[in-house]
């Protein structure tokens, strides 16, 4: 098992998933279009719906990629961190759009297993990951997370305390 490497992307997992939240509070409504641009799917519902945007998306992406070197790893694994853990979130999104769930609603494990899950999965030969590490990288980040937007809703950075 490799510990170190997981808590490297455990970090830029954090950066993928906390920045889009910084870039709202920062921002306001500027850069905020939507990324389904209100596109309806079959089943009348809105694709992602209106809290995923192209800020998020790219902030995040930005931000793991800068990131990556300050942990040690590449800027590109950085990259690939930020795209998967966001295609992770919006295909959360996208299966609670399909569960009438609304944008920004819990769902617990829908919320945290593809966000951490994706990027591990993608990253698997570029840093050696044993299957034993990925699963460790989602059990934590599954635990984290919780325990983390609990604490930045309490210090009044997230509009919801999951």
């Amino acid at each position: 098992m490799q510990p170190l490497t997981i808590l490297k992307v455990l970090v830029l997992l954090l950066l993928a998933n906390g920045t889009p939240v910084v870039a709202k509070r920062a921002c306001g409504e500027r850069f905020s279009f939507p990324i389904d641009g209100g596109v309806r799917f079959v089943d009348g519902q809105r694709l992602l719906g209106a809290s995923k945007t192209v800020r998020g998306v790219l902030s995040s992406i930005l931000a793991t990629s800068a990131g990556a070197p300050i942990v040690g790893l590449d800027w590109k694994v950085g990259a690939v961190v930020g795209i998967t853990a966001m295609a992770g979130d919006l295909f959360s999104s996208f299966l609670k759009r399909r569960l009438r769930l609304a944008p920004s609603s819990r769902a617990t494990v829908i919320d945290q297993v593809p966000e951490s899950l994706f990027p591990l999965l993608v990253c698997q030969s570029m840093l050696s990951l044993t299957f034993t590490d990925i699963a460790a990288g989602v059990v934590v980040f599954f635990i984290g997370e919780i325990i983390l937007s609990r604490m930045l809703f309490k210090l009044g950075i997230r509009g919801h305390p999951y």
